[in-house]
């Protein structure tokens, strides 16, 4: 397997590369939508079976060096890939989800102007994702970090003409550039510290392990949407919804858990101070973008707040040392979160094809569609289950395992994370309750959009539209009729049923530590253990100030905690909104009285970003560096070159093109020089 690897890096750019060029120079090229489609998808679906090959024959770390990148006196790099546990299992997870997510493209956005383009973009951001998580240096993985975030710009911004869009494109891209530096002036310490940017020989400790990671934790805040720099996700959410699904539920999003667990060994076992920052940041994300979660009407930005409050759980496991943990709720979160992002583009789908709302986001304005969806609707509810934490389905054993390992680490003395696992519980019974809401009110329910009042079923059961269907109007004064909504076609219904299956099984690669004292744990105690060897170092996997038999029954006890909470969560907001529909969300402002309204708004936190930020640096550039530029610095330039111009002018009239005039001037010339040494 070894002789497939450039492949696996190849293969995505090789797509993006054929479809852009055919698509440039070949317009007929841009129709084939079927070979389009399936040509991105191949580029993805290989390098995923070779990614299981290796997988399933792993033995030992594959450090493997396609070419030597640069060499100068203090550095030596290779553009190189490391294929161990951590790398195998997020390569699997990108490439896995990314081919999915590629068939389900195929058919929502069939007719889009921009279909060839879109699947280059794809190809393009699976080609840097596999970069970030499979480089063998800091630097190869920088740049899949950027490459990711250049391909994150062009695909929230994929339809550009829509001012808001472009806009959202623009703030993420801003926002992740902060982090980046971050990351940049990481690596320059842990450069100058070990005169090496390889994984394998990263090893720094003292004051410049804390300030490395601190570094790294605030590069992780802006891919990975922690406070202060989560504001792009929601808004990203103006990109195509196979986007949102890729970048924010599986594959970006989650880049900045996996450079930590990464550098766990060699910088955060030796910045332990730093940990506590990463879980009380982690806590705190999660809770506010919970309460935001409950207030929203858009079924993804509903979704949106939804993976930053999960990212926010993931970091409360990285703070509490428990790296495999986080991973493995990466990898629970890809699978039902995946499966959220494109039920609820299937709905959209079907609603914008309806022509009965003006808006096919807005939960308001569905209901009972699972009359019409029943594939979307059942798969939907799958992983809203999952993600609320009930038993078997998988959200139940990351998220359990987060807060058991969050909780034992303030049984060792730090009592700051009984707070952070307090935090949890909270946010575990907000999640529950916000995702059964968006649910009920999406599928089940009354409709609350209106249909034709005139039509039959032919045969075959579908609907047969009489002369006196509605009509309705779209913004440019164009008619449509309205139809019912229906169900998604195949290659956007047969991702989601996989994905609802793995929401299902997945979480029994890690079963609680209770059951066989963690040995049937896979990924803890087996394809992440902690060992000499393993890339990811647990440090706190059980309490020392306890007991491992008392530690047995508060663990029996957190267990039975962690499912009352998510069955809680389920049993309010199915009760609320089964009885009173969308009424019930009167029921929730009166429960938060006026703090709802800053739920609504978001807490203002993008206001006073406008205020505290955006619109200082506007000010001083439109009325100091602006005039600075145009005046000095343009001035310089263009004086220059008025100035040469000028010069130009005068000796051009020299050049007459008389041989005479030049034999003079030569003449002159010679007088002068000997008239000089004469004197």
């Amino acid at each position: 397997m070894e002789a497939l690897i450039p492949l696996i890096i190849l293969l995505p750019f090789l797509g993006a590369t054929i479809i852009g060029l055919m698509g440039l120079t070949n317009p007929s090229f841009r129709k084939q939508e079927t070979l389009i489609g399936g040509i991105a998808t191949a580029c993805v679906v290989i390098p995923f079976f070779i990614i299981v090959g290796l997988f399933i024959g792993y033995t030992k770390p594959i450090d493997y060096v396609m070419f030597s990148w640069m060499k100068t006196q203090g550095l030596s790099l290779n553009f190189g890939y490391l294929f161990d546990p951590l790398s195998l299992l997020m390569g699997m997870i990108v490439t896995g989800i990314g081919t999915l997510i590629h068939i389900y493209s195929i058919g929502y956005m069939h007719k889009d102007t921009g279909f060839y383009k879109f699947f280059l973009y794809l190809n393009l951001f699976i080609f840097a994702m596999l970069n970030l998580v499979l480089g063998d240096n800091l630097m190869v993985t920088f740049l899949g970090w950027e490459g990711v975030g250049a391909c994150s710009y062009f695909l929230i911004g994929f339809w550009f003409t829509d001012m808001e869009k472009a806009k959202a494109a623009q703030k993420a891209f801003v926002a992740n550039r902060v982090g980046d530096f971050a990351f940049l002036v990481a690596v320059f310490i842990i450069f100058a510290q070990v005169h090496s940017l390889d994984y394998a020989k990263i090893h720094v400790d003292g004051i410049a392990a804390f300030w490395v990671g601190l570094l790294v934790f605030v590069a992780a805040t802006g891919k990975s949407a922690q406070i202060p720099l989560y504001v792009w996700l929601p808004d990203a959410m103006a990109g195509p919804t196979p986007v949102s699904a890729l970048i924010h539920a599986a594959t970006m999003v989650t880049s900045g858990i996996y450079l930590i667990a990464r550098l766990s060994g060699g910088v955060f076992e030796q910045a332990q101070d730093i940990l506590w920052v990463i879980a009380v940041v982690g806590a705190l994300t999660a809770i506010m973008a919970a309460l935001i979660a409950i207030a929203q009407n858009d079924i993804k930005k509903v979704l949106a707040y939804s993976t930053v409050s999960q990212l926010g759980f993931m970091f409360m496991a990285l703070g509490a040392g428990a790296y495999s943990t986080a991973i493995f709720h990466v990898m629970t979160h890809a699978f039902f979160k995946a499966c959220l992002f494109l039920g609820s583009g299937s709905v959209i789908h079907s609603m914008d094809h309806t022509h009965a709302v003006d808006d096919p986001q807005d939960i308001r304005t569905m209901g009972n569609l699972r009359k019409y969806m029943p594939a979307t609707s059942t798969t939907f509810w799958i992983s809203t289950i999952a993600i609320a934490g009930i038993p078997p389905l998988a959200g139940f054993f990351s998220k359990d395992e987060i807060l058991g390992k969050t909780f034992a680490r303030g049984l060792d003395g730090h009592t700051v994370y009984y707070l952070v696992f307090g935090v949890g519980i909270l946010t575990a019974l907000l999640t529950a309750f916000y995702m059964t809401r968006v649910t009920y009110l999406t599928f089940n329910g009354k409709e609350r959009f209106e249909l034709p009042n005139a039509h039959s079923h032919d045969n075959h059961g579908h609907d047969k539209h009489d002369a006196h269907d509605t009509h309705a109007h779209d913004s440019h004064g164009h008619h449509h009729a309205v139809h019912a909504p229906h169900e998604s076609p195949a290659t956007m219904t047969i991702p989601l049923w996989i994905l609802a299956g793995l929401a299902v099984v997945g979480g029994f690669l890690g079963l609680p530590e209770v059951i066989g004292h963690g040995h049937y744990n896979w990924i803890s105690h087996s394809w992440l253990a902690a060992s000499e060897t393993s890339p990811v170092k647990n440090l706190h996997v059980e309490p020392t100030s306890v007991s491992k038999d008392t530690f047995f029954v508060i663990e029996i006890f957190l267990i039975l905690l962690s499912v009352a909470i998510g069955a809680l969560g389920v049993f309010i907001s199915y009760s609320l909104y089964s009885k009173h529909g969308l009424a019930g969300d009167n029921k929730v402002k009166n429960f938060f009285g006026g703090f709802y309204k800053s739920m609504q708004n978001k807490f203002y936190v993008d206001e006073l970003y406008n205020k505290t930020i955006i619109h200082p640096i506007v000010w001083i550039s439109e009325n100091f560096v602006m005039p600075f530029d145009k005046q000095l610095i343009d001035g310089a330039v263009n004086g220059a070159g008025t100035s040469t111009q000028f010069l130009g002018g005068i000796f051009r009239k020299l050049q007459t093109g008389f041989v005479q005039n030049y034999a003079l001037l030569m003449a002159l010339g010679v007088i002068v020089a000997i008239a000089y040494f004469m004197m």
